[in-house]
């Protein structure tokens, strides 16, 4: 049985076991809605309930109940209440920190998925004002500001965040892209799109494009990635392919960023290499644990 099949199932049954004002919420929430899951999210097999802050908190094996302050926006999805898209992402600002599942790149490639779904991203930060003190409130604001609509997948979420904290300018995203000769005449979608002035005033145009093992490696794929790259060459596009390989580990992020700056016409002296690490922690958990650890310096 599929691994949703299994998790609908799991959810109906317990179901029957909450009360009336119960709602699939947090990790499970994000399952439910099909929003990207980070490996430490996906570990996390546990059904999780909210109810209202007045009522008491459910308490079932394998389930973890929570409790809402603020209501939730629900939705039924196959027939269980469940918290919607925005404010299932406040939600796992609950799920920050040390020891916890989330960090702040999840946030942003969960808010990029939440943000597209939504066609907008100020929804998330509606509901994420609208609660007086939300857990993870300065790593939520913090993944906001880089959050984006239109981006289709995690790794184009990931890619775009090495780029452009490496000092490379925003792309766009998934952007059709038609013949300069012809209009009508539509060459692909690009998932990372650029079009800049180098110094002597021409338009360099770049196309990030993510492949993954699993889709683009059958020869059909092959072909069919192979027709619509020349096509977009052959109209003056310079198209760069991004690997899973290419995102993991520091000195893969450095490697990408220079290709792609090079690329781009971006002198490297310009480039901010040490900014493509992953981030966990945002930059007001870090400032106060150095705060901290001056403090137990200053009296240890």
């Amino acid at each position: 049985m599929a691994a949703r099949q299994v998790l609908l199932q799991e959810c109906r049954v317990t179901l029957s076991a909450l009360p009336a004002d119960s709602a699939f919420s947090h990790v499970t929430a994000a399952r439910l809605l099909g929003l990207p899951m980070s490996y430490a999210m996906e570990e996390d097999v546990r059904l999780h309930v909210m109810r209202p802050i007045v009522r008491n908190r459910v308490r079932l094996p394998g389930v973890i109940g929570h409790r809402a302050l603020h209501a939730r926006q629900i939705v039924d999805i196959d027939g269980l209440p469940v918290v919607d898209v925005a404010d299932t992402w406040v939600d796992l600002g609950e799920l920050v920190g040390r020891g916890k599942p989330v960090g702040l790149d999840d946030l942003v490639v969960l808010g990029d998925a939440c943000a597209t779904r939504l066609n907008a991203r100020t929804p998330l930060m509606q509901r994420c004002l609208s609660r007086n003190r939300p857990r993870g409130k300065e790593t939520l604001l913090e993944a906001y500001e880089e959050i984006r609509v239109g981006s289709a997948s995690p790794r184009e979420s990931l890619a775009r965040l090495i780029l452009t904290r490496g000092g490379l300018p925003e792309p766009t995203l998934n952007e059709p892209i038609h013949a300069s000769w012809d209009p009508t005449v539509l060459l692909g979608v690009g998932d990372l799109v650029w079009r800049v002035l180098d110094l002597d005033g021409r338009v360099v145009k770049v196309v990030g494009e993510c492949q993954g093992a699993l889709y683009h490696s059958d020869d059909e794929q092959r072909v069919a990635d192979g027709y619509r790259r020349d096509g977009l060459e052959a109209d003056g596009w310079d198209v760069q392919e991004i690997w899973n390989d290419d995102l993991n580990g520091s000195t893969s992020r450095r490697a990408t960023l220079v290709r792609f700056a090079d690329a781009l016409r971006v002198p490297h002296e310009t480039l901010r290499l040490a900014d493509v690490d992953a981030r966990f922690f945002s930059s007001h958990a870090i400032d106060v644990a150095i705060q901290r650890q001056m403090r137990r310096s200053a009296y240890g």
